[in-house]
């Protein structure tokens, strides 16, 4: 199959190396040329594990090519997947679509045979109804159907989500997209990934439900932690207790700062907007994004009360920056409220993040950037671990102890134990670890 991304992006970028891993010749294009001038000399512009061997491989192979000139791409595919940005619009929180709209007018008059555009970009109900608008209005003659087919990738694990899905969501309202789409997605079929094929509006849908839906997961085992902090329960124990449930899952069920990143906040947000403009207001989702938006600064007042109430002139050390691990996406992190808190509060920030502090620099102008977990404890009164990655698992808190001025550990993600933090002369703060909690075992459950 020949297959044309719009858009060389986080999402563009993965599914057309994937593709072109499954043996399609994929031109991946983009109006940026800084950008494709990068990707040609096999440089990756984001941070996601095994992507720069699964392109350099392709492209090696020539199944994978990098362009600006989208015309000649279009007017030789037989599926353009459209992959650019839907951010939050500005002032009403809806999904600015106005990137959506501009692809689908500028690949209309280059559409040559029968061919599948394909919105691969996280959109509202009804986008496709227009995008097919757009295009038969600038192109009449055109022999084409629009298909939906939201991404379900997590950061971090988007190769290995997109070679193993739970599933694969395919909406049309021409059936003969659907072989087009099949075959798109042989290789997966015939490993029994299942295909869901269903309407386009359905399909639009069910991205933004299951965003939805975890979002208010995770809200929900944060509010379980502030009741368990105020009643002297543990959260780790409360949330492996309900996961162990099948109908509930263990899944997202990580009491922490909030949830950020690229999707959940302007996806949640859209889908309010979406209901509230057609008469059917969704509560649940609200409230989970009120309480999220709130939460974050939350977590700065949790820091300042282990100061001893203010930390005024005091140096606050942070772990982590990105809003999970294993990516260097600082969109809406939970570390960016947290920071800015602190500092009103007048802290001096010094943080470290593996992979973030590249995108942090311009989002954090005050802060001091460490080179290492113990550079970023020297004379801080208190360490907060804000991003649970890895490196930060198996510090040496005897070390860490000795590089601080203080001895406050704010671990926002539970990832030690208070016993272990203790023998270390570190004073522990957790998430929903009340006062009379036992230490209990610890709840680890996979990569979300």
């Amino acid at each position: 199959m020949r297959i044309v991304m719009i858009g060389s992006g986080y999402v563009g970028l993965v599914s057309g190396a994937c593709f072109a891993d499954f043996g399609h010749d994929v031109v991946c294009v983009d109006k940026d040329e800084g950008k494709i001038a990068r990707l040609k000399q096999g440089q990756i512009p984001i941070y996601e594990p095994g992507l720069e061997d699964l392109v350099a491989r392709n492209a090696e192979a020539g199944r994978l090519l990098f362009t600006t000139e989208l015309a000649e791409a279009v007017s030789e595919a037989d599926a353009v997947f459209i992959a650019v940005g839907t951010p939050s619009r500005r002032g009403d929180g809806h999904a600015d679509l106005s990137y959506v709209h501009a692809a689908a007018a500028e690949m209309a008059v280059s559409l040559k045979g029968f061919t599948v555009v394909v919105t691969k970009s996280t959109v509202p109900v009804g986008t496709g109804d227009e995008v097919e608008r757009i295009i038969r209005e600038a192109n009449p003659d055109a022999d084409f159907a629009v298909a939906s087919n939201p991404e379900f990738l997590r950061e971090g694990a988007a190769i290995d989500d997109f070679k193993r899905p739970d599933r694969i969501v395919v909406g049309l309202e021409d059936d003969r997209a659907r072989p087009v789409m099949e075959e798109v997605y042989r290789p997966l079929y015939l490993n029994q990934s299942p295909i869901l094929f269903t309407g386009r509006r359905t399909s639009e849908l069910i991205k933004y439900a299951a965003n939805a839906f975890l979002a208010v997961k995770i809200t929900f085992i944060n509010e379980m932690a502030d009741l368990c902090e105020a009643v002297g329960a543990d959260v780790q124990q409360v949330a492996r207790g309900i996961g162990l449930d099948n109908r509930i899952g263990s899944k997202f069920l990580h009491a922490g700062p909030g949830y950020g990143g690229s999707c959940f906040p302007k996806d949640t947000l859209a889908l309010v907007k979406t209901a509230e403009d057609s008469g059917t207001p969704v509560r649940i989702v609200e409230t989970t994004v009120a309480v999220n938006d709130t939460r974050k600064r939350a977590m700065a007042r949790k820091v300042i009360a282990a100061c001893g109430g203010s930390v005024r002139g005091k140096t606050i050390g942070v772990l982590g920056l990105t809003f999970k691990p294993n990516t260097d996406d600082m969109r809406d992190a939970p570390s960016l409220a947290i920071i800015q808190a602190l500092e009103d509060g007048g802290a001096k920030v010094r943080a470290f993040d593996p992979e973030g502090i590249s995108a942090a620099r311009p989002l954090l102008p005050n802060v001091e950037f460490a080179t290492s977990p113990y550079d970023t404890a020297e004379g801080a009164e208190a360490v907060v671990i804000v991003t649970e990655w890895n490196a930060f698992r198996a510090l040496d808190l005897v070390q860490l102890r000795e590089k601080m001025a203080g001895d406050a550990l704010i671990d926002l993600r539970n990832i030690y134990r208070p016993d272990a933090v203790a023998a270390a002369g570190l004073r522990y703060t957790g998430v929903g670890r009340g006062l009379n909690a036992p230490a209990g075992e610890e709840f680890s459950i996979a990569a979300e």
